[in-house]
């Protein structure tokens, strides 16, 4: 109830000074927020709302991706050293790269279709996950490994009781982190090769000099990532109940 009360205050704020700019401007390009909810209220089940299920499906599915790979190779990175000697030089090599400018060598090899959008989000959020969760890992007191072991537990089993839950809530924050370069990512890859999509709506929007139109796209993208987000903390209260 507390959080429900702040996010309110939060946008009425944020609301409050939208409409001191407006008044202010007087200009077509700030347009009021009464105005823009207005807008939203009567184009979004016929313009907009296919373009936000298709990003929200990219947004996800580029996620999820990211989240398995990247949990499977950082838990392995971290637990056995040969794989973290093996794979360490690769991350390293590879993630200082902008991974933005391989977007044309992945939309040649791909096309310009889904798998070219939702395989550059993979490729730019996964290191971080990689790279939070190996060292979550380590970060685990090798003590209790030995214990553990002496009990007679097998790998399968630390992995089970001890490693993901207390790698779990590193990998949730990752998601959270990585949850705003997929959606920045995709309103780029979305203006390449297609018509649907928040990015297309949004930059279509501004050339038709619609800024109503724009403003209002602007929101349902805040809200994707507001429901990601809304997601991540559904999940940190169901796996990581151990932390309250």
């Amino acid at each position: 109830m507390r959080n429900s009360f702040r996010y309110v205050l939060i946008f009425l704020l944020i609301f409050v000074l939208w409409q001191a700019g407006s008044v202010a401007l007087k200009n077509p390009i700030l347009p009021s927020p009464a105005a823009v909810f207005c807008n939203l209220k009567e184009i979004f089940f016929s313009k907009i709302a296919i373009h936000a299920a298709l990003s929200l499906s990219r947004i996800a599915l580029g996620l999820a991706v990211s989240v398995l790979a990247g949990s499977i190779l950082g838990l392995l990175m971290g637990f056995y050293p040969p794989v973290d000697r093996f794979l360490s030089p690769i991350v390293y090599f590879t993630y200082p790269i902008p991974k933005i400018a391989l977007l044309p060598i992945v939309m040649i090899l791909l096309g310009l279709g889904e798998a070219s959008k939702i395989t550059i989000i993979v490729i730019i959020t996964v290191f971080q996950i990689i790279i939070t969760v190996r060292d979550s890992v380590k970060n685990i007191p090798k003590e209790m490994f030995y214990s553990l072991k002496s009990l007679g537990a097998n790998d399968a089993t630390i992995f089970k009781e001890v490693i993901l839950p207390a790698t779990m809530p590193e990998l949730l924050t990752a998601v959270r982190l990585s949850t705003g370069t997929a959606i920045s990512v995709l309103f780029f890859t979305e203006n390449f090769g297609t018509t649907h999509g928040m990015g297309y709506f949004i930059m279509d929007s501004w050339m038709r000099v619609n800024y109503i139109d724009m403003y209002s796209g602007i929101l349902v993208l805040g809200g994707i990532g507001l429901l990601i987000f809304l997601a991540v903390d559904a999940f940190d209260m169901i796996f990581c109940r151990w932390k309250r």
